[in-house]
């Protein structure tokens, strides 16, 4: 999912229903909670089923919700429970943050070639491994083509499918298309560099991309909310909120998903609380070395005419208050996330379920995280 800083238009939904509650012991300040509630608000009456966000303050937390966990059964969501969140392309900031290690670990160079690590899977017209380097992969600027949406790509349709997909395939999958663009010409949101990262990830260290997110980032992080399901496992584990999706005009559930489907880039499955630990770890440079953490900062404006800029694996802004917002966002079929932190102690993230007709995120993240 594309980052944008302003009023962005999503769909169209064909439900609005919008029941506010706030965890009983608040301990962000009340007026970021006012302002964080009634933009929670303005999401479910403008479409979306259920909307949560989770609010760390210097080391405290406060969770407000909006709308309901499940439309058929006309459930609130709760602020009383961690609820399980498919965070998309959140996912990228610990993929990227990984290859950063493995850089402060002098085991991958940001301006080797893909080839290097993965030698020959890189090729196909106007595709060459050889000068793609890890750098542009992870900054969206390789010029990869993406596979071609079909049903079959479909991560929700896969799972009702019983169709999984490794790495190298989707890979295959890709380089039918040629190139986009020569590599470092330009910046292009492409879902497949981060296939290519987790693939590097697994080659450069031996082990499986989900044990090494287990070990050096879930684990010493605590992060116990979090997880990569795995390939096959298409629920999601108690508790959580119905994602849902319009389709043909009908609200659907789609809260089944492949995970092997976005991988790398997009199947990480965690918590507001979690999410918030993580980018206020990233920042306090305890997940990368500070020199590594400045890399993933270097990136381009993403040509949105927003502000937003992307490093590696990582979306960056200066909001009105002058504060930098540090973070990504995700989305899969039937949830859609946001979230970061500041250097000044503050994280938000904020989920919503269901379609809404507009979302102004730059407005969201100035109320969340701005003093």
């Amino acid at each position: 999912m594309r980052l944008r800083i302003l009023t962005v238009p999503i769909l169209a939904a064909a439900l609005g229903l919008s029941a506010c509650t706030t965890s009983a012991a608040e301990t962000a300040a009340p007026a970021r909670v006012d302002s964080v509630r009634a933009d929670l608000d303005a999401i479910v009456g403008s479409g979306a089923v259920g909307a949560v966000a989770t609010l760390t303050e210097r080391g405290a937390g406060t969770v407000v919700a909006s709308g309901l966990a499940d439309a058929a059964a006309a459930t609130p969501i709760g602020t009383d429970v961690a609820h399980h969140i498919r965070v998309g392309s959140v996912t990228k900031s610990f993929t990227a943050a990984i290859v950063l290690q493995l850089v402060a670990e002098h085991r991958v160079d940001l301006d080797r070639s893909i080839d290097t690590y993965l030698p020959g899977l890189l090729t196909g017209v106007g595709v060459d491994g050889s000068a793609i380097t890890v750098r542009q992969v992870l900054g969206h600027r390789s010029g990869l083509p993406e596979p071609a949406r079909s049903p079959e790509l479909d991560e929700h349709q896969a799972a009702k499918n019983g169709r999984t997909f490794t790495p190298a395939q989707e890979i295959a999958l890709a380089l039918e298309h040629p190139a986009k663009f020569a590599p470092g010409s330009r910046f292009e949101y492409t879902n497949i560099n981060y296939i290519v990262a987790g693939m590097l990830i697994e080659a450069v260290t031996g082990h499986r991309y989900t044990d090494e997110l287990r070990d050096r980032i879930l684990t010493p992080l605590g992060l116990s909310n979090t997880y990569l399901p795995a390939t096959g496992e298409t629920g999601l584990r108690q508790p959580h909120p119905t994602a849902y999706t319009t389709v043909d005009g009908t609200l659907t559930d789609t809260t089944l998903m492949e995970p092997s489907v976005p991988w790398a880039s997009g199947a990480l499955v965690s918590t507001g609380a979690d999410v918030n630990r993580f980018f206020l770890a990233l920042l306090a440079g305890q997940v990368v070395p500070q020199p590594q953490l400045a890399q993933m900062l270097d990136g381009v404006d993403m040509g949105n005419g927003d502000g937003m800029s992307y490093g590696l694996g990582l979306g960056y802004t200066q909001l009105p208050c002058g504060a930098q917002y540090v973070g990504h966002i995700g989305g899969v079929a039937g949830f859609s996330t946001v979230a970061g932190a500041t250097r000044s102690g503050l994280a938000v993230t904020i989920a919503y379920t269901g379609e809404s007709s507009s979302v102004d995120l730059g407005g969201m993240l100035t109320h969340a995280l701005c003093d």
